[in-house]
Parts: structure tokens; C-alpha cells; sequence
């Protein structure tokens, strides 16, 4: 089972990846992830609601004692469905507006029927930590005390006496260091003594023991100035996202009985008719009935260009009407609309970590108890062994201790990480997770889908040509009663040149042949239409058309009747974006097609695509994308781009599976691992742009931060660095880090 838990106030991505790791640990529990955007933890365990509640919140504490740990979820008699492979979930909440948010987007039963709700689980924890920990209390602490140790540390240059400055120096210590000191203890209280907050006591402590009080203190200020940055720099990255995160809509307007009543977007069923006034968001997915307005996709879709909608257009949840009143009937609860599947990728982005990120973790982990001993040896060994003066080597001992805290490092790389996937979501470019941000810097083949992903997927019937003793009205009416119950393209693109109404009664029997075409009784004669496989399997004798565009043959009653011509028009940018991919370093592309090799090659050669693939049924998809991911380096990657209506098995096999345009499509936005929020290929360039720059980012601050480290604790190690050295070595250098990682969220 999974069970979700709000974190209030976390905002430490170091903090974070050691309480998972913590619960990591634990028998009976596979799997922990926080996620710093919405400050959620999510646990997939075998341990019962109640045991796990307690060890939630204790291991929390451990780390974070001033959090605020909730209960989102637990259990109730009503199994919760999340799909046809999702596993039983149990709810239960107030009427608090995150409950009821988790109850609009997941819970709902096979009947569909809505989950009753009791009152969720605090655990508040009201410690002396909570107290002095909290925004307004850190400010003052942060202001106070670094006014009293200017005083202690002016003080030092003058002649007054050190029982004047001292105890000004330890006030200023007391009130910066306090609750650094306490999570100290209380770690090792825990066994879990090789944190920052270890390191920071013994080291600060120590150099009171040999008389660096003025440094010790310094420690302390600097250590809390980063730790106020890295926190502003979270609220930062979590703020770009959260503008995304805005689209959840706090209600809907329903018509019942004649009235319009408000409701959460959670208790309005399908086919129910909602009303949007100018100005508010659209709640549910659905089409407008009534009424016509200028839509604001901003929010999706990083486009400011508004969009206008009339009656039979299909509209978003999350999208802002902007001017008319439209009355739209519902097509998806909430649980299933565009809004809750975008804030689900959102909010479960942080379960999927990148290598490098996992890497940092895995490097903290041995090297932090590796430097407190050799720190411990440097202060021991040489005086005991070699002589010297213990106070020199102490405090060389002291001084190593400071500069080894890897804080930089796993404050820093996740950070980049999380304002990379921040700087996509403003672009209309929603990423699962940080592991696919860093795949695509090492992706060298792009595949395509063509229909709708590098042409427009908007087919118009070019040429009617009927067989001997067939009229073209005959034709054309036959094949349209037959694709009528389509939703395809090219079935629209027909019964659009028809033009008529369409006595759906008639037709029955109706069925799609995959990678065919359909056949259906239409008028209780048998009608075939499809491709020249069609045919050929039916042994149905018919003319070669050769026009360069999808034909479509017709037969009634085993009777050929003729072929319609349909063209699909290229995206006007999708030249310009196999372009920009081969700029950015992209050494092939290649296109999977279900239409003729023709069509294929003439597109291919249009837009600059290197080799193409037509004539392909889905399950062909298939294998030429295995084929092709066996062709490249073992250190590359292949990405697949789809418009997600016929592609869900070969973006789910793709290394980096894309869904382009797939606002609507359930299929693309559950197997993609991105998600283009717009019809444009160029998103794919500015895709790759960001995860470059975040690579860079995180690059340099692996570099800067190992190379300082490294040279200062060789220093420190020859008495040529001091504690002044050692605070740039380890606070100095961590503030850096986390400034270069916010600039990400500045590119444009």
C-alpha cells in the first residue's frame, strides 16, 4: 500500500533524503519519497497504518524535531482503484482542502462512488525546536545574533578583557547554535552520529576548548546564513512550480434540478453540466454545450496566446476563462481530469531520482565518516607518535572537521535538479523526474510517430476515385456511415467531407483491424475499409491508387467500390526542430509511420528526418524501436516522441518516452516519461536545453565544491588554513553552490 503524509516545513533537501533513507531501512517498508514541492511524503509499505504512522513521525523528528508531520491517508473498509493494474488505497480525511483534493483526484470506486471522510491524523510537535525553528523566530535569531557577535568580535581588537568578550561571543553562540547543539545530541541518541550537526558541535566546541571562540561563533552565524539561504533557495523552486500547482480549482458551479449550486470539482459525475464564469479556472474536462470565450492555457501550456472555444470544443480543467460564460458538460470526474494527472506527475517528480543525485547520497554517506576519523587521527597521531604540541594538532583536528561537511553537495545537487524540473514545468514541459531531466543529456536518436507529431494530424479528403459504376456520392457515403463511429483522423477527415447527418442506428457489427483499417454492417451490408493489406487479406480484387497521400479502399459486400485520398499537413515547425536537435548534438532521427512508404519518405526528405519506416503496425513499432536501441552506444540514449493516441507501448519501452500534445490523452500521460504540454516539436529543443544547463549547473558545483574542499582540508591538515579557511571551506562554499544552482530558475 502507499500512504501519503504532509511534512509541513521542510524544506532541507539534505534532511530530506536521510529521513528516506531512515524509512528506507525499516522492514516492512519498500519504498520513501518527499517531495520538497508540495512537502509530501509518500511510504509503499506492508506494515499497517498505525505502526507506520508512529515511525513516520518519529524518524522525522529525529531529523527535523519542529516539523509538522499529518496524515493525509489511512485506513477505511473501501478499497480505492487507481487504475486497471493500480493496487488497493484506502483514504480518509476532513474537509480540509487537502483532503479533499486527495479524495477528488484518487478516490473513487469501481461504481464510482465517493469515499465518506473522518478526520485525519496530526502529530504536531510542539518542542522548544518547533518554537525557535519557525520563519519569524530564525529572522530574529539570525539578526540578533549576528549583532551581538559584530560586538564580541569588534571587541577583540581592542583592549578589552576576555571575561568581557567571552561571554558576549557565547550568548551570540547560544542563540545562533541552539538548536544545531540539541540535533546533535539527539542524533547520537539515535545512532546516528555522522551528520552536519555532529560536525558542526564538535567543531565549534573544540575550538572553544583551544581558545578559537571568535571563530567558533563564526561557524555557527555562517552555517545559519547558508542554511536561511538554502532555504529561501527551496521556497524559490518550490514557488515556480507551484504556479503550475495553481490549476487545481477549489470548486465547481454545477446545474442540479434546475439550479446552479457550488460543490468541490470531486462531487460532480460525468455528464453533469458545470458553468464557468469569465475569470475562473475550469474545473473538470468536458465539452462546451453552450456559449463561446477566449481560454487563458498559460498553466498547461506556457503559451500566453489565449485560445478560442465555442460550442462542441473541447475544454481543459485548469485553463482560466477569460471573457464568456460557457456551459460545459462533463466528460471526466476529477480524478481522472487533465488538472489531477498534471498535479500527480507533478507531485510524485521527486520519487524519481537522477544518478548523480543518488550518487551524492551514496558519496555523503561513506565520506563523512571517513574524514571524522581521519580528522580524529590527524589530532591524535602525530603529537602521541611523532611530538608536538597537542593544542596545534587539536586544532588542526578542529579545523578539518569543519571543512568536511558535505552540506554543499547534498544541499546543492538536488537543489539544481529541482529547479531544472521548475524551469520545464513554466515552458509547458511537465518532466516524472529528475532521472529522465538527466537522460536526456546523454540521448543521441530521436524517434518519431508522424501523425500528430510532426504533421498536424488534421487530415482533408484530396480525391474521390470511385470504381466503374460508381458514383462519387455513393462512395463517399458509404465509407463515412462505415468510419462514423471512429474517432481516428482519417475517419473524421471522411465523414467531414460527407457532410451530412449520419443515422448511427444503421450501423452495426462495427470493428477496428489494427493497422488495417475497420469493418461495420452498414444498411446490413458488409463494408471494408482500410489499406491495401485490407484487400489483399479479404482477396478482394480492387485498383492501385497511387496518389502520395493515405488512401483508403472501400468495399461492400466484397464489391469494390473505390479509394479516397487524404492528406495530413507537416507542423510548421517541425522542420525547424530536427534542425535545432541536430544542433544540440543529436547524431540521428528516424520516423515510424503506419502509412505508406511514400508518404513516409516524402515527409522524411521535407523536414530533414535521416531514415524512415512505413507500412508499420503497432506491434512493428515495436520491434524496429528494440532494433534500433540495440544499435546505439551502451552509454546512449533513444527517446521516442508520440502524440500518445496509438503509442503508449513504444513510449513506455523507450528509454525517454515523449508524449507530444497529449493534454487529453490518458494513454501518453501515464506511459510517457515527459509530457509536452503543446503540439510543438521545438519544446523538444528547449527540453534539452534545460537539462544541459541543469547538467552544467550541477557539474559545476560537483567540481567547485570537491576541488575546495579537497585543497582547503589539505591545508587545514598542514596547519596553513585556520578556522576562518575552514568556514569559507564548508559555509562559504555551500552558499556559492546553492546560488549557482538558483540560476536555473532565471534562464530564459
Amino acid at each position: 500500500m502507499k500512504y501519503t503524509f504532509a511534512v509541513k516545513g521542510l524544506d532541507c533537501p539534505h534532511c530530506s533524503f536521510e529521513i528516506e533513507n531512515d524509512l528506507k531501512k525499516i522492514k516492512g517498508i519498500s519504498n520513501a519519497a518527499i517531495n520538497l514541492v508540495t512537502q509530501i511524503l509518500t511510504v509503499e509499505t506492508e506494515l499497517s497504518y498505525d505502526q507506520l504512522f508512529s515511525i513516520v513521525s518519529d524518524t522525522v523528528h529525529s531529523h527535523e524535531p519542529e516539523i509538522e508531520v499529518s496524515s493525509l491517508d489511512s485506513l477505511i473498509n473501501t478499497s480505492v482503484s487507481f487504475g486497471e493494474n493500480g493496487d488497493g488505497h484506502t483514504y480518509r480525511g476532513d474537509n480540509c482542502a487537502d483532503c479533499r483534493s486527495l479524495q477528488g483526484r484518487y478516490a473513487h470506486t469501481e461504481e464510482d462512488q465517493k469515499l465518506d471522510t473522518i478526520t485525519p491524523i496530526h502529530k504536531n510537535n510542539t518542542s522548544f525546536l518547533k518554537l525557535i525553528n519557525s520563519d519569524r523566530i530564525i529572522k530574529i535569531r539570525l539578526i540578533i545574533g549576528a549583532i551581538i557577535y559584530a560586538v564580541g568580535f569588534t571587541l577583540t581588537f581592542t583592549s578589552a578583557e576576555k571575561y568581557i568578550i567571552l561571554p558576549i561571543i557565547i550568548l551570540a553562540y547560544i542563540i545562533l547554535g541552539t538548536d544545531v547543539v540539541i540535533k546533535a545530541f539527539r542524533g547520537i541518541v539515535k545512532g546516528r552520529i555522522f551528520d552536519e550537526n555532529f560536525l558542526m558541535t564538535l567543531s565549534t566546541l573544540g575550538a572553544f576548548v583551544i581558545g578559537e571562540y571568535p571563530e567558533a561563533a563564526a561557524v555557527m552565524l555562517f552555517y545559519q546564513i547558508g542554511e536561511y539561504i538554502q532555504s529561501l533557495a527551496v521556497k524559490k523552486s518550490r514557488r515556480s512550480i507551484s504556479e503550475l500547482m495553481d490549476i487545481r480549482p477549489d470548486s465547481a458551479n454545477v446545474k442540479r434540478y434546475g439550479n446552479v449550486v457550488t460543490v468541490s470539482p470531486g462531487d460532480v459525475s460525468v455528464g453533469e453540466h458545470i458553468i464557468v464564469k469569465p475569470g475562473e479556472k475550469i474545473p473538470l474536462d468536458g465539452i462546451v454545450s453552450d456559449g463561446s470565450s477566449m481560454i487563458n492555457t498559460t498553466a498547461l501550456t506556457g503559451e500566453s496566446v489565449p485560445r478560442s472555444v465555442k460550442s462542441g470544443d473541447e475544454v481543459l480543467s485548469g485553463c482560466i476563462n477569460e471573457n464568456g460564460v460557457l456551459d460545459i458538460r462533463v466528460t471526466k470526474t476529477f480524478g481522472q481530469s487533465t488538472a489531477a494527472k498534471i498535479l500527480d506527475m507533478v507531485e510524485n517528480a521527486a520519487a524519481r531520482k537522477a544518478p548523480t543525485e543518488n550518487f551524492i547520497t551514496k558519496f555523503s554517506k561513506y565520506y563523512t565518516p571517513i574524514v571524522v576519523i581521519s580528522a580524529l587521527l590527524l589530532g591524535i597521531i602525530p603529537p602521541l607518535f611523532f611530538g608536538g604540541n597537542w593544542g596545534e594538532w587539536l586544532h588542526r583536528c578542529f579545523v578539518f572537521l569543519v571543512i568536511s561537511c558535505p552540506c554543499a553537495l547534498v544541499i546543492s545537487i538536488p537543489l539544481s535538479f529541482f529547479g531544472g524540473i521548475g524551469a520545464s514545468s513554466k515552458k509547458g514541459i511537465l518532466i516524472k523526474g529528475s532521472n529522465y531531466l538527466e537522460a536526456l543529456n546523454y540521448t543521441d536518436t530521436f524517434v518519431f510517430d508522424k501523425t500528430g507529431t510532426l504533421t498536424k494530424g488534421v487530415f482533408k479528403v484530396v480525391n474521390i476515385c470511385p470504381a466503374n459504376g460508381v458514383n462519387k456520392d455513393k462512395l463517399i457515403e458509404t465509407a463515412a456511415k462505415a468510419e462514423c463511429l471512429s474517432n481516428h483522423p482519417i475517419a473524421k477527415s471522411v465523414v467531414a467531407e460527407y457532410g451530412k447527418t449520419i443515422d448511427k442506428s444503421l450501423i452495426n457489427n462495427y470493428k477496428e483491424i489494427s493497422g488495417h483499417g475497420i469493418c461495420a454492417n452498414v444498411n446490413g451490408k458488409p463494408v471494408l475499409c482500410g489499406n491495401s493489406s485490407l484487400m489483399h487479406n479479404e482477396n478482394i480484387s480492387y485498383s492501385v491508387n497511387s496518389d502520395i497521400g493515405t488512401v483508403i479502399y472501400i468495399a461492400e459486400n466484397n464489391k469494390f467500390l473505390g479509394s479516397i485520398t487524404i492528406s495530413d499537413e507537416i507542423k510548421s515547425d517541425s522542420k525547424n526542430a530536427i534542425e535545432q536537435l541536430k544542433q544540440a548534438g543529436i547524431s540521428k532521427t528516424v520516423m515510424l509511420t503506419g502509412d505508406n512508404k511514400e508518404i513516409a519518405e516524402r515527409i522524411a526528405n521535407e523536414i530533414g528526418i535521416d531514415e524512415c519506416f512505413g507500412e508499420l503496425l503497432p506491434q512493428d513499432k515495436a520491434d524496429m524501436l528494440e532494433q534500433l536501441k540495440q544499435s546505439i552506444p551502451t552509454d546512449k540514449k533513444l527517446a521516442f516522441v508520440g502524440d500518445g493516441i496509438n503509442d503508449a507501448p513504444v513510449l513506455a519501452a523507450a528509454d525517454v518516452g515523449i508524449a507530444m500534445g497529449a493534454l487529453g490523452s490518458d494513454a501518453a500521460i501515464e506511459a510517457a516519461d515527459i509530457v509536452l504540454m503543446t503540439d510543438e516539436p521545438s519544446k523538444l529543443y528547449q527540453a534539452i536545453s534545460i537539462a544541459k544547463y541543469t547538467k552544467k549547473i550541477v557539474t559545476q558545483n560537483i567540481v567547485a565544491v570537491i576541488a575546495v574542499k579537497v585543497l582547503f582540508l589539505i591545508l587545514g591538515a598542514f596547519g596553513v588554513a585556520g578556522m576562518w579557511e575552514a568556514v569559507f571551506g564548508d559555509v562559504g562554499i555551500m552558499i556559492l553552490a546553492v546560488l549557482n544552482s538558483m540560476r536555473i530558475l532565471r534562464r530564459k
